[in-house]
């Protein structure tokens, strides 16, 4: 495999951020750059970065607003060459790049001063002038800039967004095929036909249509079943069978007493109105019936709207109450977790407070006799040292444990914010459907109350007018039989309501039938849908189980890549449903980059990553660590480092080296911390191999 080794020779600035003439030697080996803060460590970065891709490291492009060094006042300075000249050697062939950037100032004809018209950048590979764009082209065959950066900023790959992390892992690592997963679990071998060429996401987003349809329609048949049992007419007491049997009676009672009056009636036309008279009849009772049958569906269509808005009501209600209980937990842990940060806060400052005191002995505890001096002062020191160890770490673990608690605040906070908007919302939603609810009650009641009676209906009223000159006829046809077609027929108006009295009772018992057998439809249909959903429930848990098993394979594979670095490509929910993720696990106990990892371990978590990512992209170039003081033993690495490093201060360095520089100045530690001082007042390069004992320091 064919690995191409960038390496930095060196980078000389000019007029570059407030560097007026630095040269960076690295000679492509591994160095420190110390310099208190501000001094510029952060700027040899961002002139290697705009070096290649015209931006610092922050990827902030526009250069007249940060590449100017500046004057005393403030203001930029102007007529100066802003430079970066950087030396690689890629694969043992050294190049030299070399980017200027300056103002271009204009003499018009006519005019005594040139004026201000813009900035120019000119571009040197090997010292011979390029275009932007074949120096741009140039710089592409060494590394594009998605990979540099992946390649060069240990944290840049840890603060990259989780999908992209994790589309980068599976690019390295390869993802594995839907085939590959099944075949390792048996429990999977139905799948496929399952899914039926759907995506394992497509086929998971049709079981969940799919349950939240049979859901919404497992609601609905209870509530349609209660309806139709409430406008079911009450049977209870009425004999059918014996109910028939009267009906048929009177019907043969009113046809005998209308023959009967036939025969009274002498010639046919009596005979033609009779009928007529009959037809009327069944005409009024078919208007009768209509009228109240429309007025009945209109009632139970409101009764079923209104008994769906009391349903919304009371799960935004339920749902609002538990909501209301959530956020009052969330203010009980808000008020804990500032009394815990509180607390901390005070252990804080009392472990900064606390002074060494040494209670050593300085005589031997055998003997009696005093201890020799050095002794006495070398156990000091080391106990002093001990003291400031605990005491760095202790200030450290107070410090993280109350940015976790502080951390912690702030997202229950923020919790609290988007539920109490839902609580709002759905309170809004709760008035409105109260509204439409007693709306709709006073609809009902209107309804109820104003069932049109038959006799208001203007087409019965002229059937009633039609029917009363039809007998107004026949009477004057029969004036010689008034008497008895009189009797006779009042006998069967008489039968005729008490029949459409029986036959309204005995409708009831085919209502009662009709809404029996639909309520064993719906019943059925629940059955079959519960049957469905758990169907559903057992595929969607095949497609979980299929996930499960590729997580692990997955993650099995990537984390092979990896020496110290693991990574967790999805997450558990409460309810066992697993989410895509990307989370960094380092060190032995596996603990989260972003949530416990101290700043020492996500450094070298980051150059492990950094060793993977150059073999697959067969590249390795110089690595950029910031704030590298904060890290005692770095991860090894293919590429070159270059860490900048704020030095400590003389208190903060070990006594035999505050002895030793003190030695150089007669023991006199004024002097000394003074030089110390001085030595680390502007940017100092070393070898990474150099420690603070060697050569002359001063």
């Amino acid at each position: 495999m064919v690995v191409k080794q960038i390496r930095l020779i060196s980078l000389t600035y000019r007029y570059f951020k407030g560097l007026h003439e630095f040269t960076l030697h690295a000679d492509g080996q591994d160095i420190n750059i110390y310099g208190p803060n501000a001094a510029g460590k952060t700027t040899l970065f961002d002139g290697f970065y705009w070096l290649l891709f015209n931006k610092d490291s922050r990827e902030k492009g526009e250069l007249e607003k940060w590449i100017k060094t500046l004057e005393p006042n403030g203001e930029p300075m102007h007529g100066v060459q802003h430079e970066v000249i950087g030396v690689l050697e890629i694969d043992g062939v050294r190049q030299e790049l070399h980017k200027v950037f300056y103002e271009k100032w204009t003499k018009k004809r006519g005019a005594a001063k040139a004026e201000f018209t813009g900035h120019k950048t000119d571009y040197y590979i090997d010292g011979a002038p390029h275009s932007k764009g074949d120096y741009e082209e140039e710089i592409a065959k060494i590394i594009d800039e998605e990979t540099f950066k992946l390649l060069t900023n240990p944290s840049y790959f840890a603060e990259r967004d989780w999908k992209k992390r994790r589309k980068l892992l599976l690019e390295i690592c390869g993802d594995i095929s839907d085939s590959e997963v099944i075949s390792s679990n048996h429990e999977l071998s139905e799948l496929p036909a399952l899914m039926e060429q759907r995506s394992l996401e497509g086929h998971r987003d049709k079981i969940k249509s799919d349950q939240a349809r049979i859901n919404s329609r497992l609601r609905d048949i209870p509530n349609g079943i209660a309806e139709i049992k409430r406008v079911m007419p009450d049977t209870d007491g009425l004999n059918q069978e014996m109910m028939q049997k009267q009906i048929e009676t009177l019907r043969d009672r009113i046809r005998n007493k209308e023959d009967e009056m036939n025969r009274i009636q002498n010639g046919g036309e009596i005979a033609v109105k009779t009928n007529r008279l009959r037809e009327i009849d069944g005409e009024l009772l078919q208007i009768k019936n209509e009228i109240q049958a429309g007025s009945f569906e209109k009632i139970s269509a409101k009764r079923q709207h209104l008994s769906k808005k009391n349903a919304d009501y009371g799960e935004l209600e339920d749902a609002t109450k538990r909501m209301e209980v959530h956020v009052t937990k969330l203010r009980s842990q808000i008020k804990e977790n500032e009394e815990t940060r509180s607390r901390l806060r005070n252990e804080r400052d009392k472990e900064k407070e606390s002074q060494f005191v040494y209670i050593g002995e300085d005589s031997c505890a055998t003997c009696g006799q005093s201890l020799p001096i050095e002794k006495v002062e070398e156990a000091r020191k080391r106990a002093e040292e001990q003291f400031n160890t605990r005491k760095a770490q202790t200030l450290e673990q107070i410090v993280s444990r109350g940015k976790t608690e502080k951390l912690l605040a702030d997202q229950w906070a923020k919790g609290i914010e988007q539920i109490t908007d839902t609580i709002e919302s759905n309170r809004i939603k709760m008035d409105a459907l109260e509204l439409e609810i007693k709306e709709l009650r006073s609809e009902i009641q209107k309804l109820e109350s104003s069932t049109p009676e038959a006799a208001s209906d203007t087409q019965y009223q002229s059937k009633l007018q039609e029917r009363e000159e039809i007998e107004r006829m026949i009477r004057e046809l029969r004036s010689q039989s008034v008497s008895a077609l009189s009797e006779a027929r009042l006998e069967v108006v008489s039968l005729r309501t008490e029949l459409e009295s029986q036959e309204r009772k005995y409708s009831g018992f085919e209502q009662v039938e009709r809404g029996q057998a639909r309520i064993n439809e719906l019943k059925a249909e629940e059955k079959d849908l519960a049957r469905q959903y758990e169907e559903l429930e057992r595929q969607l848990y095949l497609t979980e189980e299929f996930t499960r098993t590729k997580v692990q394979m997955l993650e099995s594979k990537i984390n092979a890549k990896f020496k110290n670095v693991k990574f967790r490509l999805f997450e558990t929910q409460v309810n066992g449903a697993l989410n895509e993720t990307c989370k960094i696990l380092y060190g032995p106990n596996l603990v989260p980059y972003e949530d416990g990892l101290n700043r020492a371990a996500q450094f070298n978590a980051g150059l492990d990553i950094i060793n993977t990512l150059s073999e697959h992209f067969k590249v390795i170039a110089p690595i950029f660590i910031d704030n590298a003081e904060a890290v005692t033993d770095l991860v090894k690495t293919s590429g070159q480092q270059i860490r900048l490093i704020v030095p400590p201060t003389f208190e903060n360095l070990p006594a035999e080296v505050q002895d030793h520089l003190a030695s150089l100045y007669d023991g006199d530690l004024e002097k000394t911390k003074a030089a110390w001082e001085q030595h680390n007042s502007k940017l100092r390069v070393e070898s990474a191999n150099n420690t603070i004992m060697e050569g002359n320091l001063f």
